[in-house]
């Protein structure tokens, strides 16, 4: 275990001493080896806000919905979900695709710093017909290849559905990058483990939305939850013709898209 490993696991150790001695301010929930850390916040009147319940995974079950007709390529999610995660330069959890098709039907697909800084207007010598672009992050699969090949058991599913990563257990061989069928998964260049988009789950435990849905300003991005019968999102899932990346792998995705086109994979 490198010294950074070590400061994890140091720290999380002190968070969760801290939680359990705060009466009332902060619920430990314990899942295997990771210790999930619950916290409300007083107001200034010292009432609490947030969640009047403590967390429970197995009352949630997300799902996620791109619009593409709303996608403008502007990069605000991939620039937030690298703020809020510390995602290295170079190393995307979430990024944009663009599609440009010509009448002839070619196709000319690019994602410039994942699209990070948005996108050059002009396109030369191509002829085209539509243009759109196509947001992406992990699908938090119900059947994924990545954590079925996991030799140690450090990719895995969590309650509510989502692929997260025990990085104090993953070796960093890259068999799950080399799986996801996706493009989802990197190695983190400075801990050397598998890295990746989990919805971000230290938010969304909170009440709180994805920092890429939160920074779109045109809500391209929702985040769902199908246990919850006034949902939006699973109502739209449920009711319109919405489609999954790559269906032919019977990965069972979990992020759906509304707007797509056959060029899309």
């Amino acid at each position: 275990m490198n010294d950074t490993r070590q400061n994890d696991v140091t720290r999380r150790r002190f968070l969760a001493k801290a939680a359990a001695g705060a009466s009332g301010a902060a619920l430990v929930i314990v899942m295997g080896d990771t210790a999930l850390i619950w916290a409300g916040t007083l107001s200034e009147e010292g009432e609490a806000s947030g969640p009047s319940e403590a967390y429970d995974p197995h009352k949630h079950r997300y799902v996620f919905l791109i619009d593409i007709t709303k996608c403008i390529g502007c990069g605000a999610c991939v620039r937030a979900c690298e703020r809020e995660n510390d995602v290295p330069k170079h190393y995307f959890r979430t990024w944009i695709e663009r599609y440009i098709i010509s009448r002839t039907g070619h196709e000319y697909i690019d994602s410039p710093n994942g699209g990070r800084d948005g996108f050059d207007p002009v396109v030369t010598g191509f002829d085209v017909t539509k243009a759109f672009f196509v947001p992406k992050l992990c699908n938090h699969c119900e059947n994924t290849p990545c954590v079925q090949l996991c030799p140690v058991g450090a990719s895995y599913r969590s309650p509510e559905g989502l692929v997260l990563v025990d990085e104090q257990r993953c070796i960093g061989c890259s068999y799950c990058v080399q799986a996801c069928p996706y493009g989802s998964r990197f190695i983190h260049p400075e801990t050397h483990t598998a890295s990746k988009c989990t919805w971000c789950y230290h938010r969304i435990t909170k009440g709180l939305e994805t920092a890429c849905v939160a920074a779109c300003p045109r809500g391209v991005r929702k985040l769902g939850d199908t246990m919850d019968i006034h949902d939006e999102v699973s109502e739209i899932i449920a009711t319109r013709a919405v489609h999954v990346l790559k269906p032919e792998l019977l990965t069972e995705p979990n992020c759906y898209y509304l707007g797509s086109s056959k060029e899309v994979r």
